[in-house]
């Protein structure tokens, strides 16, 4: 590829992503705001030629608990703390409102919109450095993630590891399911993959700073940083942090972190990779689609001046095995 490549990545899950650690009363205006954001951020890349990964949690491909449940794999995760297992949450929750726990219909928005990928968050939001889980309980509740796609029609080929915890000895049970891609984590200790302990204020704090100073650098790299024995690590370069009002005075250095990126990959044909969250825009979502849209204007600028082009996380691996 003698062109930089601009890569998005987004973690779509609903209330598994946060649900051992936020209260849904607390969540439920992030969590509806998200489902008025997708819509938009579609129409948005459809309009500019866009190209984005939809790492999404298996789950959402159900209408209702009994379908997830009946989807679940019989092999479950013996997490330690047993707050993780969704499964306990499913079967015992007095209520489970779809609304916030499925989502069949924008899975389908998703994968109809041009240049979008649907591609696998894990079944569960499985978590693969927390205690007491196991490759065996990967395998299993990656093979249910494979099959509730295949029946609506989508192969999975790319993964983001839930909270990014991403795990070198369960990379063989990607490939034996046709995974051919990850994204892997940003190079430094701020980003190191770690169980929820390990992400302590420190490191919380350094990546705060590191959205509006450059701190860890610009996180680009080239195809054949990404070359080997698939599944390829396609890594990020940098989380889209949402609208702080309480920090909004800052919005230009947090633009300008990441469009300096840009500019470096786009010069250098490397590759910059952006990812966030649909429920990171559920709240002050007009700011945050005009900050998405100003990063978007300067990836139109890329794509006529430097010959930049959008790719997906498997569109990336695919370009790496044609090199």
């Amino acid at each position: 590829m003698n062109t930089g490549a601009f890569t998005i990545s987004i973690d779509f899950e609903l209330y598994w992503g946060v649900r051992d650690t936020r209260r849904l009363d607390a969540f439920r205006e992030r969590l509806d705001g998200a489902r008025q954001a997708i819509p938009r951020m579609l129409e948005l890349f459809e309009q500019h030629r866009i190209h984005a990964t939809w790492a999404t949690v298996g789950l959402l491909f159900c209408r209702d608990r009994d379908a997830a449940l009946a989807a679940a794999p019989s092999v479950r995760p013996g997490y330690a703390n047993g707050s993780l297992c969704p499964y306990r949450y499913l079967e015992q929750s007095a209520d489970i409102d779809p609304r916030y726990h499925f989502a069949p219909e924008l899975v389908e928005l998703i994968a109809a919109t041009p240049g979008q990928e649907v591609a696998s968050h894990t079944f569960s939001h499985y978590y693969c450095r927390e205690a007491g889980q196991t490759v065996a309980a990967f395998r299993a509740d990656l093979a249910a993630a494979v099959r509730i796609a295949a029946a609506r029609g989508i192969v999975l080929r790319s993964l983001v590891f839930p909270r990014n915890q991403w795990n070198p000895d369960y990379l063989d049970v990607l490939a034996e399911h046709g995974i051919t891609t990850y994204r892997g984590n940003e190079d430094g200790w701020l980003y190191a993959a770690t169980d929820h302990v390990g992400q302590n204020a420190m490191r919380r704090m350094g990546r705060l700073f590191d959205s509006y100073v450059n701190l860890s650098g610009h996180h680009t790299y080239t195809l054949e940083h990404c070359a080997g024995k698939p599944p390829l690590n396609i890594p990020a370069s940098r989380f889209l942090r949402p609208h702080e009002p309480r920090l909004a005075w800052l919005d230009g250095l947090r633009l300008r972190r990441i469009t300096r990126a840009m500019r470096h990959a786009a010069r250098r044909h490397e590759v910059f990779h952006l990812w966030w969250h649909p429920h990171n825009f559920g709240v002050d979502t007009d700011q945050n689609m005009g900050f998405l849209a100003r990063v978007i204007e300067e990836f139109e600028r890329l794509r006529q001046q430097e010959g930049m082009r959008s790719l997906g996380m498997t569109e990336l691996a695919d370009a790496v095995a044609a090199r």
